[in-house]
């Protein structure tokens, strides 16, 4: 099955550009951004906190198989609703550091959209490590879901 979601990760560099389209309006795509309730589905976490503004924050728990309990957590730096978000995102209690991400939503027509992510790391060597987990498979997953959600 074909990954609708490309990553794009030039080599020596540390950042990564994820793109993918969706079937929906930009509207409802970045809805499932903003309301915790979607984010919970579409991504198969509990959200704990989800303020979505400028200086607002979020933290979301998830467990593995084992139950072992992971969070993720972040800032909001800029909130522009329906055009972008800028973030960090830190993965707590891994050798990550944290992350900037500069989400932008981009209408393309009344039922059709696209979200690009450029992700800026520490360096390349950490963001080469990242990419050598099944983040990718990951990623295509949870689009694949946020799709089929805000489809339904």
């Amino acid at each position: 099955m074909e990954r609708k979601t490309k990553l794009h990760a030039e080599p020596g560099r540390q950042e990564l550009v994820i793109t993918r389209e969706f079937d929906l309006p930009v509207s409802l795509l970045f809805k499932a951004y903003e309301e915790a309730g979607l984010v919970e589905q579409w991504m198969g976490t509990r959200v704990v906190k989800l303020d979505c503004r400028k200086h607002g924050s979020y933290l979301f728990e998830t467990a593995d198989p084992k139950g072992n309990k992971h969070l993720f957590s972040g800032t909001i730096h800029e909130f522009v609703p329906g055009q972008k978000i800028t973030r960090t995102f830190e993965m707590e209690g891994t050798p990550f550091d944290v992350q900037l991400e500069f989400l932008e939503f981009e209408s393309l027509g009344d039922d059709a959209s696209k979200l690009t992510m450029h992700v800026v790391y520490r360096s390349a060597a950490i963001r080469d490590q990242l990419l050598q987990m099944p983040f990718e498979w990951g990623i295509n997953m949870a689009h694949d879901r946020l799709q089929q959600i805000m489809t339904n």
